[in-house]
């Protein structure tokens, strides 16, 4: 059974962590998540979600400050780790070995480890700063996904364009969904 860990941190697009989470339960994907302070407060300003739904999602639960718990450690088995969304200062955090957070350890980890980890990065207009932090880690092989909109799906609402962003990340993990169509199916 596969196993992700799914960090949601302080930047606007809770909505692609939250959506993550209700797919990979619907696909009987075990998640461990970790929930930063602002990735919280970003639920009530962004979403009608609450904590506990989106906590309730998931199959096990870490602490953000828990810096003992299983995903800070690589004998703790998982398969990867994908952060919806990432903000910049937990990207700097990952870029420059800086573990402040449980899920910046539980990104350095999973780039330890050699397992997949994918940043739905989230922020516009980009500094040279963000993108030398991106370049540093797309060249470790880390995927750099940021939820960019497209448009030959014809996406006709919201729910639309963060099933495609969420779904790209799914494909990395080679997750069967159905969440948009594919190229030529249209």
């Amino acid at each position: 059974m596969l196993k992700l860990v799914i960090g949601i941190t302080g930047s606007t697009g809770v909505i692609y962590g939250i959506r993550m989470l209700e797919t990979l339960k619907k696909l009987n994907i075990e998640t461990h998540l970790i929930l930063s302070e602002w990735g919280e407060k970003c639920i009530s300003m962004e979403t009608d979600f609450t904590s506990d739904y989106v906590k309730s999602l998931a199959t096990n639960i870490s602490d953000e400050k828990n810096m003992a718990s299983s995903v800070s450690s690589g004998t703790h088995r998982i398969d990867g780790m994908i952060v919806a969304p990432c903000s910049m200062k937990t990207l700097a955090a990952i870029a420059n070995g800086y573990d402040d957070t449980l899920v910046a350890r539980a990104a350095g980890v999973t780039i330890k480890e050699s397992r997949k980890l994918i940043l739905m990065v989230r922020e516009t207009p980009l500094s040279a700063i963000h993108l030398e932090n991106m370049l540093k880690l797309a060249r470790l092989g880390i995927v750099i996904l940021p939820p960019v909109t497209e448009f030959y799906t014809k996406p006709k609402s919201i729910d639309d364009i963060v099933n495609h962003g969420v779904g790209k990340c799914l494909d990395q993990f080679d997750i069967e969904h159905n969440l948009y169509p594919r190229w030529g199916t249209l």
